[in-house]
């Protein structure tokens, strides 16, 4: 029985894309300059892949937007490199548009430990993913996305299986089509970037492409819910020297003040949108 279980496992493993050998032979044999080249090739595909998948990036977003507005929350769950990208997107979005750390919220199976080091199994339970978002009370406003770059991992399928049957608006972003995590959520997000230059190792162009898509999601999700004028992120906290003068120069540009005044009004009201909302109801 274990073989024959073995067998179809090997057999599963083999129709995955990202599983798939590499087109480069004998990497030890290359040079430093064909193997860079070589990856850079590789790296190519990716942003033709994501384009592909444009109209389901949309559908998500116009589909979490609504449920933000309403107090929603977005969940990302994943594995290994899925996993650390959702919780590297969630834990950039407060100090660059000055959202709450609960707005979106990234889970790593194996816990915050398998951020830095890999965590054994812990991919493979299909019910640990729904009792790690009890933990903060997930509902129906709320919208669950998994990431996995096989498409396969049971900590992220389980979850979106349960989530869905919440009512809640889930969605994945892999880089196999018709893959279970892709069947287990309401909207897939699929960029087939093909094999890796290293073979399997998924945190190469499976893990860009995956990041891409983060990016295009929270990005336009933040710009829709008015955390950017024009082009500019005017929440931002103001947490280093350099974000400090890019919002006093920001308050410069927006009212035509010197840098002295700019930058007073900036530490005075503490973001870029507080100063010049302060300011222009002061001068009408």
């Amino acid at each position: 029985m274990t073989k024959k279980i073995r067998k179809t496992e090997d057999e599963d493993l083999q129709k995955i894309i990202t599983e798939q050998p590499s087109k480069y032979q004998n990497l030890e044999k290359m040079s430093v300059r064909e193997l860079i080249e070589g990856i850079n090739k590789e790296d190519a595909l990716v942003h033709k892949a994501v384009r592909k998948a444009l109209p389901q990036i949309e559908e998500l977003i116009e589909g979490i937007l609504p449920r933000m507005k309403q107090g929603g929350r977005v969940f990302y769950i994943g594995s290994g490199t899925s996993g650390r990208l959702g919780v590297l997107d969630a834990s950039e979005l407060p100090p660059t548009f000055g959202v709450p750390d609960n707005m979106v919220i990234g889970l790593i199976s194996g816990g915050d430990v398998a951020l830095r080091k890999a965590v054994e199994k812990a991919e493979d339970d299909p019910d640990k993913a729904w009792e790690d978002l009890k933990k903060f009370n997930i509902n129906n406003k709320d919208t669950l996305i998994g990431i996995a770059a096989s498409g396969t991992t049971p900590y992220v399928v389980g979850g979106l299986q349960r989530a869905r049957s919440e009512e809640l608006l889930t969605g994945c972003i892999t880089c196999n089509p018709g893959s279970p995590v892709s069947k287990a959520a309401e909207i897939a997000i699929e960029a087939v970037v093909g094999p890796e230059f290293l073979t399997g190792s998924t945190r190469m162009k499976a893990g860009t492409a995956q990041k891409m898509i983060l990016n295009m999601v929270t990005t336009s999700l933040m710009i829709k819910l008015g955390k950017v004028r024009g082009n500019r992120m005017i929440n931002m906290q103001l947490t280093n020297n350099k974000l400090v003068r890019r919002g006093t120069r920001m308050i410069m540009e927006e009212l035509s003040l010197d840098a002295e005044k700019a930058r007073e009004l900036l530490l005075k009201h503490g973001s870029v949108r507080m100063a010049i909302e302060a300011w222009n109801m002061d001068n009408t």
